[in-house]
Order: structure tokens, then sequence, then C-alpha cells
């Protein structure tokens, strides 16, 4: 497996980062980042125009002082006290990603991704997104028409224990989003998700669709949290 920053950079990415409770599994509160040398030489540009970050906690500069000691041996400048249990928490969840390996992680992704829009249509729900531009990692789907959405969230975390949430800005009340990410993009997970959709909808009267073999929620209760 290649070093990702080898394709960051082939790729002309300045500058990338990521949340370390998406699809790495790692409990919140902390963020991978990186810079390229673009980046980095437009930092310290602004630096010598003195221009400054209003945000401390967002201030590169500031914390590339911190990290690093600059070719003149000038020690480095305290910024902040680091969160060193969610570093560790970082270095397990990065290395269970090795084991599974990053290509085989991406392949379970899609999988997953592609096995819940194929359930989704089943029970009678469609997806916001046209299935080439969809992302594996969050699902976008519509809410039907006649549909408390609220209620449905609401009746997946209280009977379920799975966390979805609504649609933000033009979509807020339009659509779900559901994340299948990390441990848990399984078909297993999945198929439970549609499930308690289903089972939510049923709750409110929408027609379900015949034929389908889903567990009761008697028999299917499980901890998930696919919020993104």
């Amino acid at each position: 497996m290649r070093n990702p920053t080898h394709w960051l950079i082939c790729a002309q990415v300045d500058a990338a980062y990521a949340g370390g409770q998406k699809a790495l599994s790692c409990p919140p509160g902390i963020a991978p980042l990186t810079f390229g040398d673009r980046a980095l030489t437009k930092m310290d540009k602004r630096t010598a125009n003195g221009e400054q970050v209003k945000n401390w906690y967002l201030d590169m500069n500031m914390i590339k002082q911190y990290l690093v000691v600059n070719d003149f041996g000038v020690p480095r400048v305290y910024h902040h006290t680091a969160p060193i249990s969610m570093a560790y928490a970082l270095r397990e969840a990065l290395g269970i990603l090795t084991e599974e390996g990053l290509e085989a992680s991406w392949s379970r992704h899609r999988d997953a991704a592609e096995f819940f829009w194929n359930e989704l249509e089943k029970i009678g729900l469609e997806c916001h997104v046209d299935w080439e531009h969809r992302l594996p990692t969050l699902t976008t789907v519509k809410i039907p028409e006649g549909i408390d959405g609220g209620k449905v969230v609401t009746y997946l975390r209280e009977n379920y224990s799975i966390e979805i949430a609504g649609g933000l800005g033009a979509l807020a009340g339009k659509v779900w989003r559901i994340g299948l990410m990390g441990y848990n993009a399984r078909r297993e997970n999945a198929a439970l998700v549609c499930a308690a959709l289903r089972d939510a909808l049923d709750a409110q009267g929408y027609y379900r669709a015949p034929g389908l073999l889903y567990p009761s929620r008697q028999h299917s209760r499980s901890s998930f949290h696919g919020v993104a």
C-alpha cells in the first residue's frame, strides 16, 4: 500500500484533513491534517506580510511552531495541550485499518453501500443522489410524502438505538442522512437500518413492499450510530 500522502502529491492536493470519528472509527475529537509545499509556502508568506489569523485554534503557523523546530534551531512554542488519549485512539484505529488493508476497506464500504441502496429500493425508498454520484460513506434518502421525518429519526433512536440525521440547509425536512462508515460499513448493519426504517414507516401507515424478509424488532435491536 502506497503512502496516502503520495496520492495527495500526485493529485496536487495542497491541504487535506479528515474526522477521526468517520471512516476511521476513532472516537471524535482528533483530525488528521496534512499540508503540501504550496500550502506551507502560502502560510509563510502570510506571516511575512504581517497577516494574522483571527482564530487562535486555527492558526496553522502557530501550530506549526508548536510541532516543528525551524531551521534556525528556535525551540517549539506552546500552543495547546495535546489530547494524548486521542492520539492513542487514532493510532489504534489506524492499526485496525492497516490489518484490514486500505483497498479492502474501500471495497467493504462500497459493497455495504450498494447493498444498502438496493435494500432501500426494496422497501420503497429513494436516494436523493443519482447512483453514479453517491458517496459510499453517506447516503441521503428522500423522506416520502406524508411521512414525518423527525418522528422516524426518534423512532429509530428509541426503538433500535440507531442514530440517523435529517437534511441540512435546503434539504432540511426533505431527506435523511445515513452514514455507513468504519466498522458500521457492513451488510448486516445496512440490513438492520433498512428493517428499522421499514418498521418506523409502517408505524406511520406507510405502504410496505410485500415479501420482504427482515428481522423483527424484537430480534434485531443493536447499537448502531451512523450520523455523518
